[in-house]
């Protein structure tokens, strides 16, 4: 199959629009609290292990999946996926293989997106309530305030409709004039209130604590802490990089699907890492960490999700120009966000596009309006049980945000190293100015990488069952019987989803190579 595909208009909007793919509130909003709550230091050491394992050699692995696909039509991971794998399977288990990776991929696009969405909503909806002095008055419970403002409809819903339209827009203008052009004025912005809001940071001195003072939150998180070294946060690290870099959710591959045949994978897909690792680690870890640590010491730093949305606002007013600071916190989380939420819109588009041959504008609306329906119940559990519980988010989030992911890694992984083999090899550094050596194709993509996945799910799955997770009621809501509806109804979303996604994608593989599927032998194409 080959068809006219869109291109990028330039190398550095290709570079931006995927850094902005990576660059998302994991970076911002989840970043600061998994490394402050699992040792600072100690959690450093096993997350850039995690990045040289598992983060560089994936994102080779999915940009050369996609730009493979690219050249054939195909801008969804299940067809792609079908033809890498056909070049060591035969082509009926090579379909199998690729209809679950469609399913896992659909999962992550839809469903991720449908909470991921409400987050940008929050976002911008606290940007608003910084410049107006919302939580500003010091009698105000920042926790409770932001317990009332997920339980107000009038809130919730115009923040999320707006940022909803506003992704659908972008998408629907297509990949040049929408995707890059947004991704050329969000990236700059991210960094310059980034950079903004860390000369503020580190000019506090310490007002609250002469122990408490930007640079020893510096030390907490750079110093390595080997003493506190532990599996929790060597777990918590892996499934960072899954999520920071966005991969193991087929987006990057789509996005990479857009690309000229002899393009540059090796050398985007660094710059991409790098860019990434700067806004998480650089600017992440450099702004809500020291903020929390001098106002609020070491325990200011456990305050998990709520640490944006409740430990933050709690600082901003405490501090000169308060209302200007927090609006440039949580506008940075919202171009964040928004940069990668528009990678998981436009792949459904993409999917409808070239799957029933929607065109892009009545795509962008379609997907808009299942936005809507999806993400319905993340706002309806804390209207009606009137609570900031989000049990229904929590439970997405557990599998589909934080374990299908790794699942759908793994099989892209083993297709790439051990199916397909040494022909990717050659696949991977066409046009490139940078080749990957031989030795790292070995090494890393066909041992090291498919092994420490491995180990990765097998301590997710015995964290799981330590949890409770597996349970047919979940121990996190075995105590409020209220909740227990929305997790029951959030496995049953994700069931019918993944169904939906495999049928859809073995029907699109079918569709195309049905020939092939019918023999079972197939047309070599490495």
């Amino acid at each position: 199959m080959s068809e006219k595909r869109a291109n990028w208009g330039s190398n550095l909007g290709l570079i931006l629009a995927m850094a902005g793919n990576a660059v998302g509130l994991g970076n911002f909003w989840r970043f600061p609290y998994q490394a402050a709550s699992n040792g600072g230091g100690a959690f450093m050491i096993p997350y850039f292990a995690a990045l040289i394992l598992l983060g560089v050699p994936l994102m080779l692995v999915e940009w050369n999946l996609g730009r493979y696909g690219g050249k054939r039509g195909h801008g969804t991971l299940g067809p792609m996926v079908y033809l890498q794998a056909k070049e060591g399977v035969s082509p009926k288990t090579a379909a199998i293989l690729g209809g679950l990776c469609g399913a896992l991929a659909l999962s992550v696009t839809v469903l991720v997106n449908s909470y991921y969405n409400h987050i940008i909503g929050w976002t911008l909806g606290y940007s608003f309530l910084s410049l107006t002095g919302a939580y500003m008055d010091p009698s105000i419970d920042t926790g409770a305030f932001f317990a009332n403002y997920v339980q107000s409809p009038s809130l919730v819903l115009t923040f999320w409709i707006i940022s909803l339209a506003l992704l659908g827009y972008a998408v629907m203008r297509g990949i040049e004039k929408g995707i890059e052009a947004w991704a050329k004025f969000m990236m700059p912005m991210i960094y310059i209130f980034g950079f903004i809001l860390i000369i503020r940071t580190l000019t506090l001195g310490a007002p609250v604590n002469p122990d408490w003072t930007p640079i020893k939150a510096l030390d907490f998180v750079w110093s390595p802490h080997w003493e506190a070294l532990s599996w929790k946060a060597a777990l918590a690290a892996a499934g960072q990089i899954f999520f920071t870099l966005s991969i193991g959710m087929g987006i990057i591959c789509n996005y990479a699907s857009y690309l000229k045949p002899d393009d540059d994978i090796v050398l985007s897909g660094l710059a991409t890492v790098s860019l990434n690792e700067l806004a998480e680690v650089v600017l992440g870890g450099t702004i809500a960490i020291p903020l929390a640590y001098t106002f609020l010491g070491v325990d200011g730093l456990k305050s998990g999700v709520g640490l944006s949305f409740i430990a933050l606002p709690n600082i901003f007013r405490s501090i000169s120009g308060g209302g200007v600071f927090g609006c440039f916190w949580f506008l940075l989380l919202f171009f964040a966000g928004f940069t990668s939420a528009i990678a998981m819109y436009n792949y459904i588009v993409a999917l409808l596009e070239e799957d029933m041959g929607i065109n892009r504008k009545k795509g962008s609306f379609y997907i808009f309006l299942l936005y809507i329906i999806v993400g319905l119940p993340i706002c309806l559990e804390c209207f009606i049980t009137k609570t900031a519980d989000l049990a229904y988010f929590t439970e997405l989030d557990n599998w589909v945000g934080s374990y299908l992911l790794v699942v759908l890694g793994l099989i892209e992984v083993i297709v790439a190293g051990w199916i397909v083999g040494k022909k990717n090899l050659t696949e991977m550094n066409k046009g490139g100015y940078w080749k990957v050596p031989n030795w790292f194709f070995t090494f890393f993509i066909q041992f090291l990488t498919p092994i420490s996945i491995i180990i990765l799910l097998i301590g997710s799955t015995s964290e799981y069952i330590k949890a409770g997770y597996f349970k047919i009621v979940p121990a996190f809501v075995a105590s409020t019987p209220t909740l227990v509806p929305w997790v029951q109804a959030a496995r049953f979303v994700i069931l019918t989803v993944l169904v939906i996604g495999f049928i859809e994608a073995y029907k699109k593989i079918k569709s195309c190579y049905g020939k092939e599927l019918e023999s079972n032998v197939s047309e070599k194409g490495l």
